[in-house]
């Protein structure tokens, strides 16, 4: 299997090994910690397994507990904590090594027509993403070609990521910049027909650039890193379907960094620029 969106599909089909109980695999990485968009996206799958299927989730909530370890599988606990006649809810626990390393509560409702609708427009107008470059090309225009190591992070990668605003790499770029981005962002194939799975993916990818808005005003988004990050917590409310194949654009913004920890919170649009996700995150930050 060598298309990244059918490993990630592949990541997200968790295995049943008793009732309320999932096993999801963890695939070895270089990196440090488990990426933490992974363990968010499997516990939601494990959360969703549990239901009739018939209401799609609307909000979930999170924290990260303990970093997890890149090849040890993670043992999803669910907990049926409510069967409505409208709303169900449950709490996942994530279970590494016998040490909990993430906590989720997500709340899944029976669609029903609303009284009324209204939303705030995109906060800005932007390129549409064929007419912007792959990450990968950004990089290999400033660098001439791209690392070994990213070449091989950019094969394995299941989502095309965008950036509206051109990639920063020294001090002189970032002077005076607001702590703003925004990224397009699809799957790199498609996703198969499952809502679950493209909730689950999106959740997946909403934890890849949200952070970057908090780093925006001190350093570089590409080059060496002065920074060590780690997401504390994850919210996410789901306002409308959507596909995760399909191009939506992630605005994102941090209000306030202070004391070790940055928020960030971010909408997602679709192309007509109605707005799908609302997303909201803290994380750690510490120097190097």
């Amino acid at each position: 299997m060598t298309n990244p969106a059918e490993r990630l599909v592949d990541l997200l089909d968790l295995e049943q090994i008793e009732v309320n109980i999932f096993r999801g695999r963890s695939p070895q990485e270089s990196l440090q910690r488990v990426f933490g968009g992974q363990v968010a996206g499997q516990a939601l799958v494990a959360a969703g397994r549990t239901t009739d299927g018939d209401r799609p989730v609307h909000s979930l909530h999170a924290y990260f507990l303990r970093p997890g370890r890149p090849g040890v599988p993670i043992v999803y606990q669910v907990e049926r904590v409510r069967d409505g006649r409208s709303f169900t809810t449950r709490r996942v626990t994530a279970v590494q090594q016998g040490r909990t390393i993430f906590n989720l509560t997500a709340s899944f409702h029976k669609p029903e027509p609303g009284s009324f609708e209204h939303q705030l427009p995109p906060a800005r107008e932007v390129p549409p993403p064929e007419s912007l470059p792959t990450v990968a090309d950004e990089i290999r225009e400033h660098l001439g070609a791209l690392p070994e190591q990213l070449e091989r992070m950019a094969r394995r990668q299941p989502f095309d990521i965008r950036y509206v605003d051109r990639l920063r790499w020294n001090a002189e770029e970032i002077k005076d910049a607001e702590p703003r981005s925004a990224v397009w962002m699809r799957a790199v194939g498609p996703l198969g027909d499952d809502p679950l799975v493209h909730t689950c993916a999106l959740t997946y990818a909403s934890d890849m650039t949200l952070l970057d808005a908090v780093r925006i005003p001190v350093e570089p988004l590409w080059g060496p890193r002065g920074f060590d990050m780690a997401s504390l917590d994850h919210a996410m409310w789901f306002h409308r379907p959507f596909r995760a194949d399909e191009w939506f654009l992630y605005d994102q913004e941090s209000p306030i960094a202070t004391g070790g920890r940055g928020l960030a919170r971010g909408r997602i649009y679709d192309v007509q620029g109605r707005l799908l996700v609302s997303v909201v995150q803290e994380g750690l930050f510490r120097a190097l």
